[in-house]
């Protein structure tokens, strides 16, 4: 057999100028994307962190560092006071046991009634199902505090059917707890759960119904196999929904000042700092001092770390499964 000499053109401009040209052009418009997407993401990076590392910056400054022009982003006197002070003045230790209980028991809750009423949408036929999904895309359009006094007014007089007021005398008030939250989440209509509802219907509908077919086959009723063969593929959008609903119920202040009432939350105590700042300072050095402004935002920055630091280590730890949702999602819905 004879052998095949194939001509090899030692640099680029050999290889450019054998393509008449056309090599060139395409590197340089491939240089010229990978410029522009450089930009655009390093703008949108700093746009968003830009913030949090300013915010970082000030939790570390004494109240001098404010007021001095030459201090910029690194503080001249390093502190650990403003945490401590934010700490005392935001419960801390208090608000973050509540929080955790009641965001990681409430996600929980509309986790397992969404993913239910997800699977149920995208998988069985029943009567209005058209109609019912279409009141699931309206508790996604619909803001919350347009029902607000509605809800206001059922959990302030609860009632079934009349007949605790026909026992008792009158209607149970349910404000003030975290039982109201507990049946809006465990009947899938808590924060955000049309959301929830429809992701993981969009994740079920794009799952073999072959799978489902052979589970039959084998003797599995319907809930032996949405339990041993849907969820398990399931947990990347579980566990995306979960993540959201736990973050959502952190930060949220509309549903736990209706409901909760007085508990103390990180969300909710945030909102105190400025109002009850100079109490704590004036207490702490025994003599009553007054706060400027600046330094009220400082501790105000600091508690707002302090909130979001749970937030970020819980993203580490799910970051896997997160980032694997987002990638199905993209390719199948």
């Amino acid at each position: 057999m004879s052998k095949v000499k194939v001509k090899k053109y030692s640099n680029f401009w050999d290889r450019n100028r054998k393509s008449n040209g056309y090599l060139l052009r395409k590197t340089a418009l491939d240089w010229g994307i990978s410029i522009c997407r450089f930009i655009l993401l390093f703008g949108m990076c700093f746009l968003i962190l830009q913030p949090i590392f300013n915010k970082i910056s000030v939790s570390f400054m004494r109240e001098g560092d404010l007021y001095d022009p030459t201090v910029v982003s690194i503080p001249q006197n390093f502190t650990t006071d403003n945490y401590k002070l934010a700490a005392a003045v935001m419960n801390y230790g208090q608000g973050l046991f509540n929080s955790l209980i009641i965001s990681l028991t409430i996600a929980l809750l509309q986790i397992t009634a969404t993913t239910l009423v997800g699977y149920g949408f995208a998988r069985f036929n029943f009567p209005l199902k058209k109609f019912w999904f279409a009141c699931v895309i309206l508790g996604i359009l619909i803001p919350p505090h347009t029902i607000s006094t509605s809800l206001y007014l059922h959990f302030r007089f609860f009632d079934v059917f009349g007949i605790i007021q026909a026992v008792t005398g009158s209607a149970l008030n349910l404000r003030s707890s975290v039982i109201p939250y507990y049946l809006l989440s465990a009947t899938g209509m808590g924060l955000k759960n049309g959301l929830y509802v429809y992701m993981i219907r969009q994740f079920f509908r794009n799952i073999p119904k072959e799978l489902e077919e052979a589970a039959y086959v084998d003797g599995c009723g319907t809930l032996k196999t949405f339990v041993r063969i849907m969820l398990p593929d399931a947990k990347p959008i579980l566990t995306s929904c979960f993540l959201f609903a736990f973050v959502w119920q952190w930060t949220d202040g509309f549903y736990s000042d209706m409901f909760l009432g007085t508990k103390v939350l990180v969300s909710t105590s945030l909102t105190r700092v400025v109002d009850q700042l100079s109490a704590v300072i004036s207490k702490q050095l025994g003599a009553y001092t007054t706060v400027s402004v600046a330094y009220a935002n400082c501790v105000l920055s600091t508690g707002t770390l302090m909130i979001v630091l749970p937030l970020i280590i819980l993203y580490l730890f799910a970051q896997r499964g997160f980032v694997e949702s987002l990638s199905s999602s993209g390719i199948k819905m």
